[in-house]
């Protein structure tokens, strides 16, 4: 479709970064044009001098546009487990409740599920995520079919899938649409063996790809790793020749100089976790250290059991909120430097050059937010607004590759909301959550 949005405030998140009034229009997955509709004549030249057939002309009324947020660490189909794993330390929380039900779930149950996640996502203005969960193949399913961007992170552990497996999901599972991708991965250090890591760097080497993984998320994991290895997960990551062609960590809280010199080397991302964090009591990220650094920070809500809600504006306040308490400085990650994190920093973290502004060439995943809510006035500093006050109650419309997936409370995604809800609820029966 060739979608038209007028009387618009735009915020690109190009540099310098900065709220503009005008138009964008799509055309098909890409953005053709954004201006004032001054200059718009130039795209008319480009296109024969044929005027473009608008499909739909939305008059924004003033509310905003700006790059959708990139949520850059989840697990999504443990919607099943929200608020039935709760308040025990991290190790229990794993061991005792949720490792026995994810044995359980099948294909099915993690497609449903999914398609959940998916719901939540769009309310909060999410236009893709960095998913690492059981099944892929079922997970693409579900993404593909509701049109939601993501790109999967192989959770390998000493509990499976095979290493032949993991190479096959990423071979098989990249290419398949332009919504999906696939990257290696693995759980942790602290559920891989020795040999499996090293096999893990060798995968790396051979198709010089990135490897993303949970890093350094508890004091307990850097201890025990340091009594196996006698090194911090970070550096036996580095010795083993796992970040050799980049990637990145998830949470990242407890961490050495020689972690973040590593990490400077090797151009990593450091997707921090808030709300996750302080649930699971593991501590808090240092991300004025990490901006100190010069290494980028994205944003990540982690699983709905251990968060317990999708939800990017409650992570992005808790960030620079928890930096400025860690730092005993008010002053320390200004909103706008997260309202990077959550946007840009998050597709670059996905290799997702075409979706971190909003840019003519650009693909067109964007939301509008609603400035006409007691929360948004009077307007003194949108930007910094969203990541101070801001809430999905803001988000007015999400669109992901030219299409509206939700607007105005409903959604767009091929399922009706209750039929989603009715399958997730007959899962959580099946399995005996209740009890």
């Amino acid at each position: 479709m060739n979608i038209r949005f007028y009387n618009a405030k735009i915020l690109t998140m190009e540099e310098p970064v900065q709220i503009t009034e005008g138009e964008l229009w799509v055309s098909k997955t890409t953005i053709l044009y954004v201006g004032d509709g001054t200059n718009k004549d130039k795209v008319y030249e480009k296109n024969g001098n044929h005027p473009v057939i608008w499909d739909r002309e939305i008059d924004c009324k003033g509310n905003l546009l700006m790059p959708g947020f990139k949520d850059a660490h989840t697990h999504s189909a443990m919607t099943l487990l929200r608020s039935y794993a709760d308040d025990m330390p991290l190790q229990d929380w794993l061991n005792k409740q949720v490792f026995p039900v994810e044995a359980k779930m099948e294909y099915d149950d993690i497609y449903h599920l999914t398609k959940l996640a998916v719901l939540e996502y769009l309310t909060s203005g999410v236009t893709g995520v960095m998913e690492m969960y059981l099944d892929p193949y079922a997970i693409q399913e579900a993404f593909s079919e509701c049109g939601m961007r993501n790109v999967q992170v192989s959770g390998i552990n000493k509990f499976g899938p095979s290493l032949e497996e993991m190479e096959n999901r990423y071979l098989n599972l990249n290419g398949k649409n332009e919504l999906s991708s696939f990257m290696l991965g693995f759980h942790a250090e602290y559920t891989c063996t020795k040999e499996l890591l090293e096999s893990i760097g060798a995968l790396a080497h051979k198709y010089k790809a990135p490897v993303f993984t949970h890093n350094s998320e508890t004091a307990l994991e850097v201890k025990e790793c340091k009594e196996r290895y006698g090194v911090s997960p970070t550096v036996l990551f580095e010795q083993l020749g796992i970040y050799d062609f980049g990637g990145g960590g998830y949470h990242c809280v407890h961490m050495c100089d020689e972690d973040f010199e590593i990490f400077k080397k090797r151009n990593l991302i450091a997707v921090t976790n808030p709300a996750s964090n302080l649930k699971l009591a593991s501590g808090i990220a240092p991300i004025s250290r990490y901006l100190k650094e010069g290494i980028p920070v994205a944003i990540g809500t982690d699983g709905p059991a251990s968060n317990n809600c999708l939800d990017m504006f409650r992570e992005m306040f808790l960030v620079t909120g928890l930096a400025k308490y860690y730092d005993g400085d008010a002053s320390s990650t200004d909103a706008l430097e997260v309202l990077r994190m959550a946007t840009v920093n998050g597709a670059k973290a996905m290799g997702w050059k075409d979706c971190e502004t909003l840019a003519p060439g650009s693909k067109a995943d964007l939301i509008m937010i609603d400035l006409n809510q007691p929360n948004m006035q009077p307007v003194h500093n949108i930007s910094k607004n969203i990541v101070y006050a801001g809430s999905k109650q803001n988000v007015k419309m999400t669109m992901i590759n030219g299409k509206i997936l939700y607007e105005d409370g409903s959604f767009y995604i091929g399922t009706e909301p209750e039929e989603i809800y009715k399958k997730c609820n007959e899962i959580s029966k099946r399995l005996e959550l209740e009890a």
